[in-house]
């Protein structure tokens, strides 16, 4: 599957940083993960930080799936408010969910600090969630007394509240501290690098034809005729791991983005800030390292990548429309606009273990707008699970739920 339109920001802007070689013979170890993706990169950083042998294949480039197109958001909030998870999945998983995406920002910075120089382009952001209409007031209000009880930090702001702090003009918001953005594209190779120090091998332009269970090993034979031999395996290439499931558990969808020229000056605008909004899709907006604008949106259902190409150019100008009206002053002028594909679940949370359908797999499918943080979680769970060690977690996002 094309998971991306042909040319997003972060490799143009990050180059090529590092090489790595195809598969060209045999190779045991412990573990086998396919997918060298910013998801399989923190699962194999993890592994390799516990000791085991890792090998990592990817059919494509490293990191020139999904990762290319993210536009690196690091939040606690999920694609469902607490409010409306509580209901779905009950207040001790709900609350769980959120805390475990809170603490999987801390995390993360402390594995950007890991990368050689900065190319993780972590930084911390004041994140503002804001009403888009008056008629989400409500829907604010029982989000932040969710997030109150489950001692969640979040602060409510009225309209005059917004407006005297940060000068922005809506209804409501909820504004937290503990957001964050990065360079998931930069962080993939930085992350890669620390692993083939402590041993881990990668390989990529190399795609799995064929995976066979013998009794307590696994057996992936490559395109180019060389198999991996190896104790478990792990299924971390995103939205096509569907293709490994008798069902899909995510519905796919596009979404578009764009990242301006660089500005000197922000008008309205400032860079410590990430904001997005109650509108469903919703619009988000950031900054990057090098004083670009980077925002994203208009998301729809996903049917084909030529067809979802072709709306880049319409939606890269309703998402310039719509920031403009937010933010006048600002001269922005696109410079790059891509789109991307990814999953939503019926609850919003990812699917983290062994599929009933393939239960001597491993999986680590972070859909939805949070991937990089639920990626982050999916790590430590699965590396508990694989060396034994007690994981109440792993129940949250188990299959069969």
């Amino acid at each position: 599957m094309d998971l991306k339109s042909t040319y997003p920001f972060w490799p143009i802007k990050n180059g090529l940083p590092a090489t790595y070689p195809f598969l060209k013979e045999d190779v045991t170890c412990d573990v086998v993960i396919l997918g060298a993706g910013i998801t399989g990169t923190l699962v194999a950083d993890e592994l390799s930080k516990r000791g085991l042998g890792v090998v990592l294949l990817d059919r494509r480039d490293v990191g020139q799936g999904s990762t290319a197109a993210t536009t690196g958001l690091l939040q606690y909030e999920i694609d469902v408010p607490l409010c409306d998870l509580i209901e779905l999945v009950g207040k001790e998983t709900a609350e769980r969910a959120y805390r475990l995406c809170l603490d999987s920002i801390s995390q993360l910075e402390t594995l950007a600090a890991e990368c050689k120089g900065e190319v993780a382009g972590f930084d911390r952001k004041t994140s503002i969630y804001v009403a888009s209409r008056k008629r989400h007031v409500q829907e604010l209000e029982r989000e932040q007394a969710a997030r109150y009880a489950a001692g969640i930090p979040s602060e409510f702001l009225t309209g005059d509240e917004l407006q005297d702090r940060y000068g922005l003009n809506f209804p409501v918001a909820l504004v937290n501290q503990t957001a964050a953005v990065c360079d998931a594209f930069g962080m993939t190779h930085g992350l890669l690098q620390n692993c083939l120090q402590r041993g881990a091998k990668v390989f990529d332009r190399t795609d799995a034809v064929r995976i066979r269970q013998r009794q307590d090993k696994v057996e992936v034979t490559t395109d180019r005729g060389p198999t991996v031999f190896a104790r478990h395996i792990i299924f971390a290439t995103g939205y096509e791991s569907q293709n490994q499931l008798r069902k899909p558990v995510a519905k796919l969808k596009s979404t578009y983005a764009f990242v301006s020229q660089p500005l000197e000056e922000m008008p309205g605008w400032n860079e410590k800030w990430l904001l997005w909004e109650s509108a469903r899709p919703y619009l988000y907006l950031r900054t990057t390292q090098d004083r670009r604008v980077l925002l994203g949106g208009e998301d729809d259902p996903f049917r084909d990548p030529a067809r979802r190409d072709r709306s880049i150019p319409r939606k890269t100008q309703k998402l310039l429309k719509r920031v403009s009206e937010l933010f006048p002053k600002m001269p922005l002028e696109p410079e790059y606009a891509w789109a991307g594909t990814f999953g939503e679940t019926k609850d919003g949370l990812p699917y983290i273990g062994a599929s009933p359908d393939r239960p001597w797999a491993w999986f680590a499918l972070g859909f939805g707008g949070n991937g990089i943080t639920f990626s982050a979680v999916a790590a430590k769970i699965l590396a508990d699970l694989i060396v034994g060690d007690d994981c109440p977690d792993a129940e949250l996002f188990r299959f069969d739920r």
